[in-house]
């Protein structure tokens, strides 16, 4: 929603788990923004049901996901966006990361340890394999924000 009234240029759609989407769907109507579309339902797991526009899309923004999602999750996240996404296509991705297995600080540690208590297959995830995952699907890294909270905001270009 912050997204859709800042750039409003831009036609936005929002995903989520199917049990998120009443609610999610009833803010973005109350917002009522002319480039914000439904939200729909995904499941990473399975074949990204693409609602867009167009057959394919321009841009994927994912906000603190890696992190809570399985290793095998995260791959497949991945080859959905090679999947869903056009060439010379953006790829932002915000959430904590570790760099050479190394923690950025100690609330990340922190925090991993809480994710992992809670679902052993989510933590914070390593860039390296996140850069490696992105790499098979054509993706570069461009840039690598330090953000608020020990978090980063990367953002990838497609260069097939």
């Amino acid at each position: 929603m912050h997204f859709a009234a800042n750039l409003p240029q831009l036609t936005w759609q929002a995903s989520d788990q199917n049990s998120y989407l009443t609610h999610l769907n009833a803010r973005i109507e109350l917002v009522g923004t002319h480039n914000l579309l439904p939200a729909f339902g995904l499941d990473v797991m399975l074949d990204w049901p693409v609602k867009m526009i167009s057959a394919q899309l321009d841009g994927v923004f994912s906000a603190n996901t890696l992190h809570i999602m399985s290793k095998s999750m995260v791959e497949a996240f991945f080859q959905g966006v090679g999947n869903a996404l056009l060439p010379k296509a953006q790829l932002v991705i915000y959430g904590p990361f570790n760099y050479q297995g190394q923690y950025s600080s100690e609330s990340n540690a922190s925090f991993d340890e809480w994710l992992k208590q809670n679902n052993p297959q989510s933590g914070i995830r390593d860039i390296e394999w996140i850069t490696a995952l992105a790499a098979q699907q054509s993706f570069t890294l461009i840039n690598d924000v330090e953000m608020p909270a020990n978090n980063r905001l990367l953002h990838f270009g497609r260069h097939k």
